[in-house]
């Protein structure tokens, strides 16, 4: 049964909870505007959001920005190779009072979870984020246990050339909605830094502007977008010819395509849309298609890398004719 298109009180709700937690994060991560917008995108798209870069550009301080502004359960993991799975998940301890076992939750039964130099961990350990990911829950010990919502992974990690770095596996890749690289600031941008952080750490005065309640608000009234089918069918284009590109050896998979979609809707919802444009997905085709695909030998020794080639895609597909026939700019209340 389709849900009706979000009403313009609910979108109007939505643009200012985005908006106070955009502010209160570029406070801090400043000169970053599209890298926080992305980011919060993915929050309202009930993704997973990997930030990957060299040590010490901020990978770190947008997720703890990103977890403050929120008045919420965060948890944190930093990752290092002799971490087990256990001490995510949590574990069964024996009461010698009771004669019973009772469960310690780990750090992931959280609403936000940051996950620090996630690819400095063992792939066993990784692996267990899969279940939580994908499930928003966690086994242990044969007990499934429900993972609190909103529910989101924000995982760092240096680059794999890095010593100590182990790459992540394709199916933990396939699993974060979106992928940013931070990059280093301009000129401009550090020197205001500097500026900020000379006496004191900003993140530290960073209060919640909106708590769980209203995220998942936002997030319920981001599912209800109207997405053209003519703009479904572009996503689907998408997708496919990373499978067909000759420059690639593992294509997007159909999980891509529907976590591009709902990227699509939260930056829609963004902007007080209650429809999807194409300009929407390709603002994130990148982001979210990019990191899952893997090049060829000869992309590889060409030095193409696969945003490159995304990048290509998205060129060579072609707009769709008409994606918001009969739809109006603001849902009408």
């Amino acid at each position: 049964m389709l849900q009706a298109t979000p009403t313009s009180t609910e979108l109007d709700d939505v643009v200012a909870t985005t908006l106070r937690m955009r502010a209160a994060i570029e406070s801090v991560v400043t000169g970053r505007p599209e890298l926080v917008r992305v980011t919060v995108a993915v929050l309202l798209a009930e993704g997973h959001l990997l930030i990957e870069d060299v040590p010490g550009v901020g990978k770190t301080t947008l997720a703890k920005a990103l977890a403050r502004s929120i008045d919420c359960s965060v948890g944190r993991i930093q990752f290092t190779p002799d971490l087990l799975p256990s001490d995510l998940t949590g574990v069964n301890i024996y009461r010698s009072q009771t004669h019973e076992f009772e469960f310690r939750p780990g750090p992931v039964f959280a609403h936000i979870v940051i996950g620090d130099e996630i690819n400095r961990a063992s792939p066993k350990t990784q692996s267990a984020l899969l279940e939580c990911m994908q499930e928003a829950q966690a086994t242990v010990d044969g007990r499934t246990y429900p993972l609190p919502r909103p529910f989101l992974v924000v995982a760092t990690q240096n680059p794999v050339e890095m010593e100590g770095t182990y790459p992540l596996p394709e199916a933990q890749r396939d699993r974060f909605m979106a992928r940013l690289t931070v990059g280093y600031p301009s000129i401009e941008s550090e020197l205001d830094m500097l500026d900020l952080q000379e006496t004191s750490d900003p993140i530290d005065s960073l209060v919640a502007v909106t708590d769980a309640v209203q995220v998942k608000a936002a997030i319920e009234t981001t599912r209800r977008l109207y997405a053209a089918p003519a703009v479904k069918r572009y996503i689907v284009d998408l997708v496919t010819a990373t499978r067909q590109d000759q420059g690639l050896r593992l294509g997007a998979s159909p999980r891509a395509a529907i976590q591009l979609l709902r990227a699509a809707k939260a930056l829609a919802a963004m902007d007080g849309r209650n429809h999807v444009l194409p300009d929407d997905v390709q603002q994130l085709t990148v982001p979210v298609l990019a990191h899952r695909l893997l090049p060829s030998t000869e992309s590889r020794l060409s030095g193409r890398s696969t945003s490159d080639i995304v990048t290509d895609i998205v060129a060579r597909i072609p707009l769709p004719a008409s994606a918001t026939a009969g739809r109006t700019r603001r849902a009408v209340g």
